[in-house]
């Protein structure tokens, strides 16, 4: 049997739909008496081991805490980010602080985060 590089072998993975690909790992880790739990169980333990490892957020939420000088500046720009009329985005910015826009992508609350400084509001991404 001819050896398969490590590019033959994803090109096949890509090719399987998601339940061959799951009965292949079952198949995989029976044949090798192999678990995806074992690289879990053979982290080192001591005091780093203990800590919560923190992952990586990937929604972000984009907070108003001020309006600055510019405020209507501020209430445009609130209606551009989001789907909100006048009188809403308003009562939004004087509300400071308060939530522009919710578990949205960093690159979307940077560009939101910018777009609101760059108006003159003071904004915070959590």
């Amino acid at each position: 049997m001819a050896k398969l590089s490590q590019d033959d072998l994803l090109a096949q993975f890509e090719e399987m739909t998601l339940i061959e690909l799951s009965e292949f790992v079952k198949a995989f880790e029976e044949k090798f008496d192999v678990t995806a739990a074992a690289a879990v169980a053979a982290a080192p333990a001591g005091p780093a081991a203990a800590a919560p490892v923190e992952e990586e957020k990937d929604e972000f939420d984009v907070i108003l805490t001020g309006a600055g000088d510019k405020k209507i500046q501020v209430i445009k720009v609130v209606r551009e980010l989001t789907s909100l009329g006048l009188k809403e985005a308003k009562d939004l910015v004087d509300g400071a602080p308060k939530p522009v826009l919710e578990k949205v992508a960093k690159d979307a609350a940077e560009k939101a985060a910018e777009s609101l400084k760059g108006a003159g509001a003071s904004v915070e991404v959590k």
